[in-house]
């Protein structure tokens, strides 16, 4: 497989706090892969070096061997990058096709001065649309997105990192705080978009992991200690020994 996305000796220290520690990594393209990893292992630090939030201390990030790691946000985003985050960020007081058109322009490059009147533009509301669709969400384009269950959110939010056209998507914890119906709801999504992107997930519901993942990186004090497919990790003393570590860690993982 060809890797999209490679990772190289990165790290990165807050003070005297290592975060990343000589990390690597390699997500080929079209796959999905999903990085797990006991609380404070460093996964969120890592996904902000990789959507060029905060820059790294040392090692380097390539995307389709372009050498990406000063890249600013935008940047990234327009060589194919998106992500959603652990905590939702859309606008509440919009609808949720609103919110969808709002990613479309700011994807299109224009400005937000005349925002009142881009809300008709058919340039921008067909393609959220069908964003919107995509999702499963259309039903639901008027109502305020502060209305909309949490799920709902959820994906809204991812509907509007597909408003870039990414070719990689980086989600956080997207079934954070979720029931059983909402998650089942979201996985089923994520099945649907692992046909068309390449997904790097980072999510705490073994479950989910272990039905949509089709390799496993395994985080531990800012270091990968392991990559591979499900079954391997399921199986991996080291990885075993890493989660049963922690009780909580340890009963998600025995019992996924």
């Amino acid at each position: 497989m060809t890797d999209l996305l490679r990772v190289e000796n990165l790290s990165k220290r807050f003070g005297g706090l290592l975060a990343s520690n000589a990390l690597n990594l390699q997500v080929a393209e079209g796959e999905t892969h999903a990085l797990i990893g006991p609380n404070g292992a460093g996964k969120s630090t890592l996904m902000n070096q990789l959507s060029g939030e905060i820059l790294p201390s040392e090692g380097h990030i390539f995307f389709r061997e372009q050498d990406i790691t000063k890249l600013p946000v935008y940047k990234r985003t327009a060589l194919g990058i998106a992500r959603s985050y652990q905590l939702t960020t859309i606008f509440n007081g919009f609808s949720a096709l609103e919110n969808v058109m709002l990613a479309v322009q700011a994807n299109q490059g224009h400005s937000f001065h005349f925002w009142s009147n881009a809300r008709k533009e058919p340039q921008l509301r067909t393609p959220a649309a069908e964003l919107l669709g995509r999702v499963g969400l259309l039903p639901r384009g008027d109502v305020v997105a502060g209305d909309l269950a949490h799920g709902e959110q959820r994906q809204l939010e991812i509907a509007m990192a597909l408003a870039s056209n990414p070719t990689l998507l980086l989600l956080d914890e997207p079934l954070a705080g979720m029931g059983v119906e909402d998650s089942v709801q979201i996985i089923q999504l994520l099945e649907a978009l692992k046909k068309e992107h390449t997904i790097l997930l980072i999510e705490h519901d073994m479950n989910a992991i272990f039905s949509l993942a089709d390799r496993v990186s395994v985080l531990v004090y800012g270091s990968v200690i392991a990559t591979g497919s499900v079954d391997e990790i399921r199986t991996n003393a080291e990885v075993q020994k890493a989660y049963l570590g922690t009780k909580r860690e340890g009963q998600r993982f025995q019992h996924a």
